[in-house]
């Protein structure tokens, strides 16, 4: 017998009746009756007698109702494991994003999905671009959500959206700005440089190398955390990434797209022996969205 056969013994032995049991499996009766036939056919014996329009089972059928109940019992466990996969129940989601990402997209992502997913548990943390492959290696997360997808590591990787780098500034300090501002713009301002700061700080410089502008830069900062605190106190201007400058915004602070857009990937990277699970690739799906709509 195999685990149909098994099924529809255990609902005809249990409701008496090939219609009870069909509306029990939500089936047709038809079904049911095919099933149950060649199930009897394989074992060579009767598991029912039709007794007054009700099914009786023979002694044979009593004898096999005791396996096939445990069976059933353990089919029904498995399912009820599937669903809790399925729906997220206990797991637990190890997610490290670049501080950029970790200011607004990643937490307001969050918020969203426990509305209907309140049973998930999430284990969350900053990370340096550095650090990424670190982190992932030593097992210490399960995604790792940066720009960058570092060459020649045993990564894999999906593709989240994009972002572009921003002049984050002053509104007293540059009253007239225009609707994008050419890096040449720049030059003679005091800046705030990010260029050790990562991919996105060589993804700028390379872009005011290959232009030959010269930048007045007075102070270089690590973290865009510190950059736009810089900018807040009236240092400068800087230019970061678009999610920083987003979260960043404050009462006299804004933010304009270069003249020359500079994009780069938003990524999820993972061990290519660990791809995400369901319950993983749906809040990615999520994250996406969230990003698409901050880039919009």
């Amino acid at each position: 017998m195999n685990l149909r056969h098994i099924e529809v013994f255990h609902a005809v032995y249990v409701n008496g009746s090939v219609s009870a049991a069909a509306r029990m499996l939500n089936v047709s009766q038809p079904s049911v009756s095919k099933v149950l036939r060649h199930a009897e056919s394989l074992l060579g014996f009767p598991l029912f007698h039709r007794t007054a329009g009700r099914l009786v089972a023979t002694a044979d059928a009593h004898a096999l109702f005791g396996e096939v109940a445990e069976i059933q019992d353990r089919v029904g466990a498995l399912r009820e494991a599937t669903r809790n996969l399925k729906r997220g129940s206990g797991a637990l989601l190890r997610i490290s994003a670049l501080p950029s990402l970790a200011l607004d997209a990643l937490p307001a992502t969050v918020a969203s999905f426990l509305k209907t997913n309140p049973e998930v548990r999430f284990d969350l943390q900053t990370i340096h671009h550095a650090d990424l492959l670190r982190k992932l290696y030593e097992r210490e997360t399960d995604l790792a959500i940066a720009y960058e997808v570092p060459t020649g590591s045993a990564l894999g990787h999906r593709r989240l959206g994009s972002g572009e780098l921003v002049v984050l500034y002053r509104e007293a300090d540059l009253p007239d700005a225009p609707a994008r501002i050419d890096l040449a713009e720049l030059a003679g301002r005091p800046l705030v440089s990010l260029a050790a700061s990562g991919p996105i700080g060589q993804l700028f410089t390379a872009e005011v190398a290959a232009r030959g502008i010269a930048l007045d830069e007075v102070i270089s900062a690590r973290t865009f955390h510190i950059a736009t605190a810089l900018v807040r106190h009236g240092v400068g201007l800087t230019v970061v990434d678009s999610f920083t400058a987003r979260a960043s915004l404050t009462d006299g602070l804004a933010m304009r797209p270069l003249a020359q857009p500079l994009r780069f990937d938003v990524n999820a990277l993972y061990l290519q022996d660990r791809p995400p699970a369901m319950l993983a690739t749906r809040f990615l799906k999520a994250l996406a969205q969230r990003i698409e709509a901050r880039t919009a």
